[in-house]
């Protein structure tokens, strides 16, 4: 009798195997000659060698699937037993959805410039994705950098934000050095959360495949086979986004998001993300997307507080104009 020990990885065996083990008890109807015995994150199978190399194969795909899609129906499993669906999507949902997220969530490219971003990031090595709140930015480039993950482009995720205060002080924030920065980094967090499982994002994590840190803490690093992000890029000074954008190692791509309207850095430094994205704009491999109000995919009236916003500032600047030509 052949014996064989299959690990699944760091998957829920719940997710995997369904309530109740329904989809394991499907495989053991299909796979009747052979024994197969669950134990946490393994399967120790028995049986001739012949059966246990096809189940071995069999549950490889059934794992790429759940990898994939982070969800799988006994209709999957039935598809990949009978050999009938090797290739899981259909074109027309190949080239929309980015990732698949937990629980069956699919997260795509939602409005124009969002799919510009997705465009340009496949022709670009180097992109500014410059914008509103709530128009994507951010949600949009971790997608980018998870699929590239999943696709095996890159060989990790760096995520990263400048340690800035929004009007609040850092310092009176209760716990160590990573309990103060981690609510600057949460928006990174709950997108992560949206598109990875948490025992898959924990061994990532763990493993240093995705790397969370502030701005700071990029000095002197080469990031080389990594999908690098820096969010919140407006709050980047001029020295600290030229610091980061030459990190750039080989086989890399960089996104900078950010807000220009949303500056919290002291009123006597400038923001680096108007300057770099303004005089790289045009170099070969750099791209810039511009997101507006129309991308905004909050709640509706965000898209009012913006245009509110964005006239307001528009009648101050007149009035300041007009002031100095008195």
């Amino acid at each position: 009798m052949h014996e064989k020990i299959i690990e699944i990885g760091a998957i829920n065996p719940v997710d995997l195997f369904g309530s109740n083990n329904a989809h394991l008890k499907q495989l053991q109807a299909h796979f009747s000659r052979l024994k197969i015995i669950h134990r946490g994150n393994f399967l120790k199978v028995l049986g001739n060698e012949e059966d246990t190399k096809l189940f071995e194969e069999s549950i490889v795909l059934i794992i790429k699937h759940f990898e994939r899609y982070n969800n799988i129906t006994q209709s999957n499993i039935e598809n990949t037993l009978n050999a009938k669906s090797k290739v899981h999507e259909d074109d027309l949902e190949k080239n929309t959805v980015l990732v698949f997220g937990n629980k069956g969530l699919k997260v795509t490219a939602r409005t124009p410039n969002q799919r510009k971003m997705v465009a340009a990031i496949d022709d670009n090595d180097m992109l500014f994705a410059v914008g509103p709140a709530g128009s994507g930015k951010t949600y949009t480039a971790v997608a980018l950098a998870v699929r590239a993950l999943k696709n095996k482009e890159v060989r990790k995720i760096i995520l990263t934000r400048p340690a800035v205060e929004a009007g609040e002080n850092l310092g009176f924030l209760p716990g160590d050095l990573k309990d103060k920065l981690d609510p600057y980094l949460q928006p990174l967090y709950d997108a992560l959360r949206d598109m990875i499982t948490p025992e898959k994002l924990e061994e990532y994590m763990e493993n240093n495949i995705i790397q969370i840190a502030p701005l700071a803490y990029m000095r002197g690093r080469t990031l080389d086979k990594a999908f690098v992000i820096l969010d919140e890029g407006q709050n980047a000074t001029e020295s600290q986004i030229k610091m980061f954008l030459t990190r750039m190692g080989e086989s890399a791509k960089f996104v900078v998001t950010g807000d220009p309207t949303q500056v919290d850095l002291p009123y006597n430094q400038k923001s680096g993300l108007k300057i770099a994205s303004t005089i790289l704009n045009g170099v070969k491999g750099i791209a810039v997307i511009e997101l507006d109000e129309q991308d905004v995919v909050r709640h509706r009236l965000v898209k009012h507080v913006i245009k509110a916003f964005k006239k307001n500032d528009e009648k101050v600047k007149e009035l300041r104009k007009a002031k100095e030509k008195l």
